[in-house]
């Protein structure tokens, strides 16, 4: 059963810090339209692992590279985690590729553990993670 909330509004429940971001990044109306988009959400603890860099992130001055990194968790489509094979490259929003590593039933995009999988959403998935991916700069 598809969730009446969007990814937006998930990720304000179960992803607070990502869900400043998000704001912070103005990508609010990008992840409540239509998609279908699927996210690798960084659990609170995975921003925290990073706090000193979350706070510099945060700032207007680096919009542009907070929004480097958060649209690099996020994949056009709807990727359930029983559809995800290992060795697949997923291409992100951001243009660089994410490796899904896939061993009996955990799952690993890119170096992080998918810890919660498939949050359904009204316009996509969330796949929790923990921690914070970073693209190449």
């Amino acid at each position: 059963m598809t969730n009446s909330k969007n990814i937006v509004a998930l990720a304000t429940e179960s992803a607070k810090t990502l869900a400043a971001a998000v704001t912070a990044a103005d990508l609010v109306k990008t992840l409540e339209g239509a998609g279908p988009f699927t996210v690798f959400a960084p659990t609170d603890a995975a921003f925290a692992a990073i706090q000193k860099d979350v706070d510099s992130l945060l700032k207007p001055e680096n919009k542009a590279k907070l929004t480097n990194i958060l649209t690099y968790h996020v994949v056009s489509g709807k990727h359930m985690a029983a559809e995800l094979k290992d060795g697949t490259e997923l291409t992100t929003v951001q243009g660089e590729k994410l490796k899904v590593s896939v061993n009996g039933d955990k799952v690993m995009i890119g170096g992080a553990n998918v810890t919660t999988a498939d949050v359904d959403a009204s316009n996509g998935v969330v796949h929790l993670i923990d921690k914070v991916l970073m693209p190449k700069m």
